[in-house]
């Protein structure tokens, strides 16, 4: 399944796979939220609320696409973040991870804090 994350200076596509998070991610698409940034990750509030998953991670590699599911958040971490060590991605608590950025992570530079972010599904 694909998605595309838009705000004003941007947007890219994103590859998902077959979860229990990105199927409820799914069913709530189209969603428009407002971008948050914590050093080189864009996260941002969705309606969905779920369970951590048994596979989740904290240590990410940048252009994973998690969820947070203590802030029912999207987090998308392009680089190292506050918490990171040695350069690693490394999110707030364990995520569930639902796929990957398509192309280059690193365009998620040019959100800001407050801008609006939309997230749909992409027709195949």
């Amino acid at each position: 399944m694909k998605i595309r994350i838009s705000w004003p200076a941007g947007h890219l596509t994103a590859t998902l796979e077959e979860t229990p998070t990105s199927s409820a991610l799914a069913g709530a698409l189209p969603i428009s939220s407002t971008a948050h940034t914590w050093g080189e990750e864009v996260y941002f509030d969705t309606p969905v609320s779920v369970a951590r998953e048994a596979d989740a991670r904290q240590v990410v590699e940048p252009g994973t696409v998690a969820f947070w599911t203590d802030g029912d958040a999207l987090a998308l971490p392009y680089g190292p973040t506050p918490i990171s060590r040695d350069g690693e991605s490394r999110l707030a608590s364990p995520c569930n991870i639902l796929g990957s950025i398509d192309g280059n992570p690193r365009d998620l530079a040019s959100v800001r804090p407050g801008d609006p972010i939309r997230v749909e599904l992409v027709g195949d």
